[in-house]
């Protein structure tokens, strides 16, 4: 890595005069004397910008801030894009926003970071959060069942577009499918728990690269020849410095922000309410969530479902539509999930007042790491770009999530097709097997008109969740049995 003088923000190269109305914001824009790269009214402006366009999962999302930040306005080079993305892609929690908060804290700083990570999110918690009042002010209507009940199919449709992108993309050697077919068997038969199972991935990538080290194969970013070089090119690396006490403020301040929210809402409920109870859960997956929400959204609804019983497997099905259709990560349907929970077991508040604290208290627990991981981290990541051994152990989690994206999969379609399951024993394990007697014509074939819309037609998420909602409602107001 070429070295560069230490200071907070890198100096922008000096980009070439264009003219052009097509020449990139950044070209006209001097370095402030705040240290911001392009203005944080301009930045603002266009992160909100992004968030409306979040739709369609992690890979749509990182491909509008793609076609933004590096494609049309310039801001930052491709392979700088990437080395930030792969930094983000080790981490626990949403990948996209992550990212989102390292590119703001390279063009603006901490208060860049903050910015874009928090408008990243914003549209979505709250039409999340409307749209999780409405399903439980009306879900029990006629209307609405029936829509819900053609989102339920579309979403095992999605989710097994999931598998089958990050499949293709991640399993390039038998080595990788191995571990793809060990981590599903691990948590759909064996119940592993998920945090181990992402542990031993790791570990298999890094043992990988060592035995085989073209087994793994990296895609590598190339500089854009076309146009003005971007405001932050590839070796304009942003040097803060990675001191013990930056590290110490951040940790304190980060911690502070984290727990102080959960020890009043244990002070004021009870350690044993709902909300301490939804605070310290969410708390834990939001360290745990490798590889994306679809990673760890079968942890989630098992916990939900079966032990907290905060709502019905059928809930979450419909909640994951839900949060499909709203822009921002998908992971936020933990909102909706705590939501349902908070307003059924309300303790001594309104039920309204309780879902709306349970569903904001997890939002903040969930993404507030986010932030912590990018400010402690991404001045160590500027200084150890091509390190081998992280993008090993990443090829190794990637394969893993395949896996894992399978088992969620398995999940929904069962709870979906099948109106109930039998237990069987397996040696000295216990296998749930759909009941065939209870299949659900209806939702099998709204799922194949999903794959279809999906698969052959190429049709986005949300056309594909309006037309299968669509097909819920006719199949409702006709008369044909939904479950």
């Amino acid at each position: 890595m070429r070295d560069t003088p230490d200071q907070s923000t890198p100096k922008p190269p000096e980009p070439p005069q264009d003219t052009s109305e097509n020449a990139p914001e950044s070209a006209a824009t001097p370095q402030s004397r705040s240290g911001d790269l392009v203005p944080f009214r301009q930045a603002l402006r266009t992160w909100f910008a992004i968030s409306l366009q979040t739709f369609g999962g992690p890979a749509g999302q990182i491909a509008v801030m793609q076609r933004t930040l590096v494609d049309d306005k310039r801001w930052i080079g491709q392979r700088r894009f990437l080395h930030a993305l792969n930094y983000c892609m080790l981490l626990p929690g949403p990948e996209a926003q992550q990212l989102a908060i390292y590119v703001g804290w390279l063009l603006n700083g901490v208060r860049g970071g903050l910015a874009a990570g928090t408008l990243f999110v914003l549209p979505g918690v709250i039409a999340l959060l409307a749209l999780s009042a409405i399903y439980v002010g009306f879900g029990d209507t006629i209307l609405v069942t029936a829509i819900f009940a053609g989102l339920g199919p579309a979403v095992v449709a999605i989710v097994a577009q999931a598998v089958h992108r990050v499949g293709k993309r991640a399993l390039t050697h038998p080595a990788l499918i191995a571990i793809a077919i060990g981590a599903f068997l691990a948590l759909a038969l064996f119940g592993v728990p998920f945090p181990i199972v992402i542990a031993v991935a790791a570990f298999a990538g890094w043992l990988l690269a060592k035995i085989k080290p073209h087994a793994l194969r990296a895609g590598n970013g190339t500089e854009n020849s076309n146009g003005p070089q971007p405001l932050i090119a590839d070796d304009a690396l942003h040097t803060e410095r990675p001191t013990l006490g930056r590290a110490a403020r951040i940790i304190l301040i980060s911690a502070a922000l984290w727990g102080l929210p959960l020890l009043a809402v244990a002070l004021l409920t009870g350690v044993g309410s709902v909300f301490t109870t939804q605070g310290m859960f969410f708390s834990g997956t939001a360290l745990v969530t490798f590889g994306g929400a679809y990673a760890v959204l079968a942890f989630v609804a098992q916990r939900a479902v079966e032990v907290y019983a905060w709502l019905s497997a059928g809930d979450m099905v419909r909640g994951l539509g839900l949060a499909e259709t709203t822009p921002g990560p998908l992971i936020m349907v933990v909102q909706f999930v705590a939501f349902l929970g908070a307003y059924h077991h309300p303790g001594g508040l309104n039920p309204w007042i309780a879902g709306i604290l349970g569903a904001l208290i997890t939002t903040w627990v969930t993404f507030v790491p986010c932030f912590l991981f990018i400010f402690l981290g991404a001045p160590h990541i500027e200084r150890l770009r091509n390190n081998h051994t992280l993008s090993a152990a990443l090829t190794g989690i990637t394969a893993a999530v395949v896996g894992v994206i399978a088992n969620l999969a398995l999940y929904f379609a069962t709870h979906t097709f099948f109106g109930a399951s039998n237990q069987l024993r397996l040696g000295i394990f216990d296998v749930n097997v759909p009941d065939l007697a209870t299949v659900k014509p209806v939702a099998v074939a709204i799922t194949v008109v999903a794959i279809v819309l999906i698969f052959r037609l190429r049709w986005s998420v949300l056309r594909t969740l309006g037309i299968c909602a669509l097909l819920g409602l006719v199949a409702g107001l006709t008369g044909l049995p939904m479950t």
